[in-house]
């Protein structure tokens, strides 16, 4: 065998060695495409039956796709869903931490988190995470995160961080009815029924009343002693909202008792 015949068969033998190992590489490729969204559509199978009340069904849709795809973020956020509606708090925060490491911190996956932190969990944890989520620019509702955030330390009675958190809210979005409520309230929980007075006007520019409102309001125009103002908003609980909890409320604290 010449010289130049056995270099031409060892070429053709390279290019045929890497065409079947591009052919095995496509090959794998394919296959974890294939489980990927096998993974991702029981995962939606999953979250449908836990909809429907279907918690055996949900969990044998989503292990199984923890077996197919256990490093895709969506899979582990659905099994952070799963274990959470199961009372499993441990394996509930293990899939939500792992969803949001996968996810490269995505914000929608770091709230996620964060919602179960101040839930069930760690509640100053689950402020920072909210924060985190508010401070990346992708994340398209950061009033939100800052309100959820103010949510979390008001939980944990540190009613100042509550505070700024809400003002943070509000100075992205002014208007925002859920941050006018939350600073409404806190402000007479905390003493100042004239500022509490300020942000329920400004809620009510936004929002429709409800007993909720009205109960809220009678409560800060008593702290004032404007009693026309109280009774103002009692008639209308009296009156429009009759059967609702905040009107027993007002009936037990007329009568000498506590709501």
């Amino acid at each position: 065998m010449n010289a130049r015949v056995a270099s031409a068969r060892v070429v053709l033998l390279l290019a045929l060695n890497a065409g079947a190992l591009a052919a095995t590489g496509a090959a794998q490729a394919q296959s974890r495409s294939n489980m990927q969204q096998a993974a991702e559509a029981n995962t939606q199978l999953g979250l449908a039956y836990m909809r429907q009340g279907d918690l055996q069904g949900g969990r044998d849709k989503i292990e199984k796709a923890l077996g197919q795809d256990p490093r895709n973020a969506t899979v582990q956020t659905g099994a952070g869903f799963l274990y959470d509606r199961l009372g499993d708090d441990r394996r509930a925060e293990q899939h939500y931490t792992q969803a949001v490491k996968l996810s490269g911190e995505n914000p929608d996956t770091v709230n996620n988190l964060a919602v179960f932190l101040c839930r069930k969990g760690d509640k100053r944890k689950g402020e920072e995470y909210f924060l985190k989520a508010a401070a990346n620019p992708l994340y398209r509702t950061p009033e939100v995160a800052h309100t959820n955030a103010g949510r979390c330390a008001r939980a944990d009675q540190r009613l100042d961080d509550a505070d700024k958190h809400f003002r943070r809210a509000l100075q992205l979005r002014p208007n925002f009815p859920d941050a006018l409520w939350q600073l409404a309230d806190l402000s007479l929980e905390a003493g100042r029924a004239l500022q509490a007075r300020g942000f329920l006007a400004r809620y009510l520019e936004v929002s429709p009343e409800s007993p909720a409102t009205n109960w809220l309001g009678y409560r800060i125009e008593t702290a004032m002693s404007d009693a026309e103002a109280a009774e103002r908003y009692a008639m209308r609980l009296r009156g429009a909202y009759a059967t609702s909890d905040e009107t027993r409320n007002l009936l037990q604290l007329e009568q000498g008792g506590r709501p």
